[in-house]
């Protein structure tokens, strides 16, 4: 217990940064998620080749080589943000669960009858109406419960971060052994802050199936 209360500012601080770097990988990875699945369930020939295509290249890349080149490589473009690590991590772990959501988003999408689509096509609606007024709407409950796990695994990949500058909850062991503190002791108290972390996302995903199976 010393260890977490005579170190409180550093827990605060790297479970905070935890914090920004999950919610805004979260959203963003969402939003650029929907939008491959939306290539990859296309009738256009080039956008589901662009969206099988970025899938399978930023999928099969390991995460530090993603952030590797966000650290050292996205700063030599002179792009915007090159000047914040935390930004830039945001924009690496963005873009590599982006690949996993559009999967999970896409298996969904695969749940809802083919019949579905082609009604909506029989009466005219376009492709985009379709997904966000037909497709999307049946699809979300099936959904759920990958894209959850996708978030827990952004959440779990945060560490990935510390070790390119950024001070999140990954950091914390190295700047607790600088100021002595037992590496056991630690390491056991950061585990136990991400424990509970996946358990708040777990209970969220529990609330939104049950809402939506009693809504059947």
């Amino acid at each position: 217990m010393n260890t977490l209360l005579d170190n409180l500012d550093l827990f605060v601080e790297g479970f905070k940064n935890t914090l920004i770097l999950f919610f805004f990988a979260a959203i963003f990875s969402l939003l650029l998620g929907l939008v491959i699945a939306g290539f990859r369930v296309s009738p256009v020939t080039p956008l589901r080749a662009l969206g099988t295509l970025y899938v399978n290249t930023v999928r099969n890349t390991p995460l530090t080589l993603v952030l590797f080149f966000f650290a050292f490589g996205y700063p030599r473009l002179g792009l915007p943000g090159a000047q914040s690590y935390l930004v830039l991590a945001v924009i690496g772990l963005s873009l590599y669960t982006a690949t996993y959501m559009a999967e999970a988003i896409r298996a969904g999408i695969n749940t809802v009858p083919v019949g579905q689509a082609e009604a909506a096509r029989a009466i005219g609606m376009p492709f985009g109406m379709t997904m966000t007024q037909v497709i999307m709407p049946q699809a979300v409950r099936a959904v759920v419960p990958p894209m959850m796990n996708v978030f827990i695994a952004l959440l779990k990949n945060t560490t990935v971060a510390a070790g390119f500058s950024v001070a999140e909850a990954g950091a914390i062991r190295a700047s607790l052994s600088e100021r002595g503190e037992p590496a056991m002791a630690s390491m056991l108290w950061i585990i136990a802050g991400f424990v509970v972390l996946v358990l708040i996302l777990a209970a969220i995903q529990r609330w939104f199936e049950k809402k939506w199976s009693l809504a059947r």
